[in-house]
């Protein structure tokens, strides 16, 4: 018994169990919309591009997350604006900012000194959280969490059918661009938790295993923050023993739960067709 207990025993396992709570309502929540709009790889772009607007609010002394944010707008704002006024579809475009983006980070990285690990921002340091990191995390977390309960039926209703959502009086702009900003937001959040990479299984994974196991988009926010949050906690309690780091655990328990999920619904689903 003393031996299961041992990793809330440490201060740094504490502090890397609170921001895993943190941060997973956020997450799980907006991968129910991300999936639903099919933004999924919109989320890897944002994530990737944030790189050059951390190492620019390095050199200037501004405070990393301001940097991280910059950046993810200008590169969601710049997505849709090439997406609009060209033949290149969306995913491409995204393909090309994100990419070019990560590679101006990456350059701009080495061309600086600086004792910030580059592992730290690309894959997180959740062993590494301080009182500071807890405290972003979790005011991102709140008001990231608070706007989406509150409009999540606007949201869904601009996710599933933009047209409709138009016709319905809804601000149709406001909307996409605050989707735009909150998705921003969260990999800030997230930034010192699971890194810049392995933020973008946080923001795809729970909601598609939501979407397998549940019918009902309610049900289905629901499912996604208890599945996002019993694997960040499992995934820091197991990494523990494993001596390996949280956050590849973490991304590793959701793969294999979406893979479970995804048998069920096939045999489901191979069920119903025989029963036909």
């Amino acid at each position: 018994m003393d031996m299961a207990l041992l990793p809330f025993q440490f201060p740094f396992m504490q502090n890397a169990f609170l921001i895993a709570v943190i941060v997973s309502v956020p997450t799980a929540l907006l991968s129910c919309f991300l999936v639903l709009k099919g933004w999924a790889l919109m989320g890897d772009a944002v994530s990737h591009a944030v790189l050059p607007g951390i190492v620019l609010a390095y050199v200037m002394g501004f405070p990393l997350i301001l940097g991280a944010f910059g950046a993810g707008m200008v590169t969601a704002i710049a997505t849709g604006y090439l997406s609009d006024n060209s033949r290149v579809k969306q995913d491409t475009v995204m393909g090309v900012v994100f990419s070019g983006m990560f590679g101006l980070g990456i350059v701009m990285y080495v061309s600086i000194d600086t004792n910030v690990h580059l592992d730290h921002i690309l894959f997180g340091n959740m062993l590494g959280i301080g009182t500071g990191d807890l405290v972003t995390a979790g005011a991102i977390s709140a008001s990231v969490a608070v706007v989406l309960l509150l409009k999540w039926k606007d949201f869904m209703l601009h996710a599933f059918d933009p047209a409709q959502a138009r016709a319905a009086g809804l601000a149709v702009v406001l909307l996409h661009y605050g989707l735009l900003s909150i998705l921003s937001l969260t990999i800030v959040a997230t930034l010192s938790a699971t890194g810049l990479i392995l933020a973008v299984g946080l923001l795809i994974a729970p909601g598609a295993i939501a979407f397998l196991l549940v019918r009902s988009f309610p049900r289905m926010l629901v499912v996604s923050v208890a599945v996002c949050m019993l694997s960040m906690v499992a995934g820091v309690y197991l990494s523990f023993f494993l001596d390996s780091a949280p956050a590849p655990t973490i991304v590793l328990i959701l793969t294999a739960i979406f893979v479970v999920a995804f048998i069920r619904r096939r045999v489901q689903v191979g069920r119903a067709s025989r029963m036909v």
